[in-house]
């Protein structure tokens, strides 16, 4: 299994950002996908996940309205669109996936047995 993040960068406050998982070896059908973020000095945390079993996207709070998650099943991708960016939300950003619940969307990092190298996100004036 390999998932692959992209898109990462620099941008303003209040700009966008669109960051792409593509996984290889495991199915968007069968696997929800993860985005998870980790700031310097803090904890890893989730911040969107989608299930294409389960139909629903899942958010953070400090994400919800901002950002939107979606998959492209014959691309076997998803992409996470980020709006409205704030500096607070900087971070090295990863796509992650489970096997023990591969079709729920979990987003805590205990539950993640793959993970895609991560994509530098960097909002600043």
């Amino acid at each position: 299994v390999q998932l692959q993040a992209s898109g990462g960068g620099l941008v303003q406050p209040g700009g966008s950002l669109r960051l792409s998982c593509e996984a290889s070896g495991l199915s968007l059908d069968d696997h929800a996908i993860s985005w998870f973020r980790q700031a310097p000095g803090k904890e890893r945390e989730g911040v969107s996940c989608i299930s294409v079993p389960a139909g629903t996207p899942y958010y953070a709070d400090f994400v919800k309205g901002r950002f939107t998650i979606f998959g492209d099943n014959a691309e076997n991708t998803v992409s996470l669109q980020m709006n409205n960016l704030k500096p607070e939300d900087t971070a090295v950003y990863y796509c992650a996936a489970g096997t023990r619940f591969r079709r729920i969307c979990l987003m805590d990092y205990v539950y993640m047995d793959f993970w895609g190298k991560g994509t530098q996100v960097t909002v600043s004036s």
